[in-house]
């Protein structure tokens, strides 16, 4: 992904590249359009396109775009959940993709509605000081979820080669059927057609919808 925003996104640039991953993935496969490098402004721009599922990585930019944008999408949060913040997320997003610590859970318990659902982020590849659940303490982490976990989620590794990724998207939906969860979160720009062939239910696109 690029650093700075990206502006001028094109409209029908969006809607050829959505309907051209829409071909692959079928209709059961939710396309989530990462707008963290879209500006407020050009929201419109993808509404305009068909994106209807956005998934934003800050809560400021968040709200600053559902201040002008809120009826146009469904919403998602992304991000790395700090969780003083997730009292202010939970109840403008239909799903919260990164839930991973005991201080969220706390937050969830005291803050979230009662119709609130996430999905618990898993370092499925064990990296040091990447966030996730441990897959050994899974089970464990979701009995103490006070709000509905609809299903899973991993950012695997950065990698050039997306067979790479293959081995994690796997695991991670093991850990799904293991567990009784429908909903795994998997796959960016770079390898979200390995993440629909290892089971994918929502994949999380940037630059593969902009450029």
């Amino acid at each position: 992904m690029p650093r700075g925003l990206i502006h001028g996104v094109e409209a029908e640039r969006v809607r050829a590249n959505l309907g051209r991953v829409r071909e692959v993935v079928g209709p059961d496969v939710e396309i989530l359009a990462a707008t963290k490098y879209i500006p407020a402004e050009e929201m419109g721009t993808l509404a305009e396109a068909g994106v209807e599922l956005v998934g934003e990585n800050r809560l400021q930019d968040l709200e600053a775009k559902q201040e002008r944008f809120a009826d146009a999408f469904a919403w998602d949060f992304i991000g790395n959940v700090q969780s003083r913040k997730v009292k202010s997320i939970a109840p403008l997003v239909r799903l919260i993709h990164s839930i991973a610590t005991d201080s969220a859970l706390e937050q969830l318990g005291r803050h979230a509605p009662p119709e609130a659902e996430v999905l618990v982020e898993v370092n499925v590849a064990g990296e040091g000081g990447k966030g996730g659940v441990d897959p050994a303490d899974l089970g464990d982490f979701i009995a103490r979820c006070p709000v509905r976990v609809a299903g899973l989620m991993t950012m695997p590794p950065f990698t050039q080669d997306p067979e790479d990724s293959r081995p994690h998207f796997a695991r991670l939906a093991e850990l799904a059927g293991e567990h009784g969860l429908e909903r795994l979160s998997m796959g960016t720009s770079q390898d979200w057609q390995v993440a629909v062939e290892e089971g994918a239910s929502i994949i999380r696109l940037g630059t593969e919808l902009y450029i």
